[in-house]
């Protein structure tokens, strides 16, 4: 009869952190992760309310892509939306939730947990 290994599994250092909407991905948020997605939450976090003209330009997108990012977030309460016109302009605001807060917090704590266990190595 062979003799059976026993499976083994890469230590990787790194504890998963609770909170992740990706199980099997390490903890990262994969809805904030992504880097069009990650420059929204960004932008928003040390701004109040962003337009969507001005989060165009901030992260030189082009309006279906941004469009297509923002309703994900939205989507997730990561984001609001308020949707007014500017005399006969449309005008589209968004803001960072506080559930959008917590998230990118979260996201941002794993993301030092990451480096710093990098950096014992």
């Amino acid at each position: 009869m062979a003799e059976r290994k026993p499976a083994v599994r890469p230590a990787t250092g790194l504890k998963k952190l609770e909170g992740s909407r990706a199980p099997g991905s390490a903890g990262i948020d994969r809805l904030i992760h992504e880097r069009l997605r990650l420059g929204i939450v960004s932008a928003l976090a040390v701004h109040e309310t962003l337009s969507f003209n001005e989060l165009k330009e901030m992260l030189e997108t082009t309006d279906g892509n941004l469009s297509v990012h923002a309703r994900k977030l939205e989507e997730a309460k990561v984001i609001a939306c308020v949707k007014s016109f500017d005399g006969r302009m449309p005008r589209t605001e968004y803001r960072l939730t506080a559930a959008g807060r917590r998230s990118l917090e979260r996201y941002l704590a794993h993301m030092e947990a990451l480096i710093r266990s990098v950096r014992e190595r």
